[in-house]
């Protein structure tokens, strides 16, 4: 399995993180592209250097690399998460506004009918952000915002975060055992301590 991995500059770049630290210790390879603020918001967000994200990847491409292999349909991967997607990645997306790297892999998953799944940060959310999630969604992505679900007790941030991360790589059928799944409320009952 081959999953492209792209980090855009908006808050929550340790979903990105994270999904490589998953990705990585499942042996599944990964190709990673970062925005070109993704960098300075992975090292004011979280105790990573940019350098050791990049080290996390089996594969990494510069985001103004056009020629790179992820830029084509005829590379196989599949499918792409982008986290955290920015609202300026989500309307390039929206719009096949193919500028870099990141947006053109995204619009290849999307027209090779590959699985996109966005974790879209941003809040609170106008028409026209939600107009181009609308649109992302008719073209075959999967707008997954990380809104954190409570059921499984989350401790600590990384409880919430890994709970998303595991929501977005069950889109590729992909288990990581990162959170407690809902197994009913009898089950939980008895867990609950």
């Amino acid at each position: 399995m081959k999953i492209v991995v792209g980090i855009s500059g908006a808050s929550g770049a340790i979903y990105g993180i994270r999904t490589l630290e998953a990705l990585k210790q499942l042996t599944i390879e990964s190709h990673l592209v970062l925005s070109k603020t993704a960098a300075q918001t992975i090292e004011y967000e979280t105790e990573y250097k940019a350098d050791e994200v990049l080290e996390m990847a089996s594969v990494v491409y510069d985001n103004d690399n056009m020629g790179a292999a992820i830029s084509s349909g005829s590379f196989k991967v599949d499918g792409m998460i982008i986290a955290p997607c920015s609202i300026k990645t989500l309307s390039g997306i929206a719009n096949s506004y193919n500028n870099e790297l990141l947006t053109r892999a995204a619009d290849v998953s999307l027209k090779e009918r590959r699985k996109l799944v966005l974790l879209v940060r941003e809040t609170p959310l106008h028409l026209g952000h939600l107009n181009l999630m609308t649109s992302v969604t008719q073209m075959g992505g999967v707008i997954l915002p990380p809104v954190p679900s409570f059921y499984h007790l989350p401790k600590t941030t990384d409880d919430i975060v890994n709970q998303t991360v595991q929501k977005a790589l069950d889109q590729f059928g992909i288990e990581a055992n990162l959170f407690m799944r809902w197994n009913g409320i009898e089950f939980a009952k008895q867990n609950r301590n």
